[in-house]
């Protein structure tokens, strides 16, 4: 449907797309503030590639969050929502603001939860070296892109527990809390499922191992923000489902690497491709793969 930009409208959405670019530049500045390292130096004078993916994962974890804000109290959403096709207008005044208040509140509070979710990550999923001197010192690319998949991920989740009605902070706080620990798990069962040594792997500048990681980190991100978002009912319910989402996830994402090994490498197999040969090709395949799969998922639970 297409909404008509009345001069209210025009004004309240140019607000939303001048508030997103402040929060794309606060969202650097801050990152830049807890950073052990001067982000714009690794970006331009080192030309640290590591550094450059893990940014850009942050960045798009940043903007799934702000979308996850918008659409669950921005007045412009609920009316692309409501299938009208009529001229409609929003008017300027309190309530407004209030609702544009709320989107801003819960972006700027997702950016220091996305920060925080950056700690949580490095201490209980790449657990056996430091992140910082593989990207920094190293700058190792698989371990940039892993970083970059767990901050899609993790924004992703913030997204999705922000979105809804009927809840407000303490549950989107839950289930951003819930949701990665379901990231947690996954990444842990993930390692012993495979064969050969992934933060070795890793941690050797195995980009491909990388790339086939942060597929399934992605794919964890996008079914549970599909899962914590939604209208708050009650909390036996919501968790219920969510559980069932997490496990049905599990299960399909584990099938389908084996699927893909089997079905889709079929002249070699999937681990001798990225753990000896260090393919980048069946790095990036088996990513876009778990990250299709997902994406299909999302829409049939």
């Amino acid at each position: 449907m297409h909404l008509f930009a009345t001069p209210n409208l025009l004004v309240l959405n140019v607000g939303f797309l001048l508030f997103y670019i402040f929060l794309f530049f606060f969202a650097k500045w801050i990152k830049g503030m807890f950073s052990s390292y001067n982000l714009d130096a690794q970006l331009t004078e080192y030309d640290n590639n590591a550094v450059s993916v893990s940014v850009a994962g942050y960045f798009i974890g940043v903007t799934a969050i702000f979308i996850g804000a918008f659409s669950e109290t921005s007045p412009v959403a609920q009316l692309l929502d409501d299938g009208t096709r009529e001229v409609v207008d929003i008017a300027l005044d309190r309530d407004t603001l209030i609702e544009f208040l709320e989107v801003a509140g819960y972006s700027l509070a997702g950016v220091f939860l996305l920060l925080l979710a950056r700690l949580i990550n490095q201490k209980m999923i790449l657990t056996k070296f430091s992140v910082d001197k593989e990207i920094i010192g190293d700058q190792n690319p698989g371990t940039g892109v892993v970083e970059g998949a767990t901050y899609v991920a993790s924004g992703l989740i913030i997204g999705g527990a922000v979105h809804g009605e009927g809840g407000g902070p303490i549950t989107a706080l839950v289930f951003y809390l819930l949701g990665q620990l379901c990231l947690v798990l996954f990444a842990q069962l993930y390692a012993k499922l495979t064969p050969y040594d992934l933060h070795d792997e890793i941690e050797k500048d195995n980009t491909a191992a990388g790339l086939g990681f942060a597929g399934g980190l992605i794919s964890i991100g996008v079914i549970v923000m599909r899962a914590v978002s939604g209208n708050f009912s009650s909390w036996a319910e919501d968790l219920a489902t969510l559980g069932f989402d997490i496990l049905i996830i599990f299960v399909y994402l584990i099938a389908i690497r084996f699927i893909f090994d089997r079905f889709v490498v079929r002249n070699s197999n999937l681990n001798t491709e990225i753990a000896e040969d260090h393919n980048l090709g069946a790095g990036l395949l088996e990513m876009v793969v778990s990250i299709s799969f997902s994406a299909v998922l999302y829409f049939v639970l």
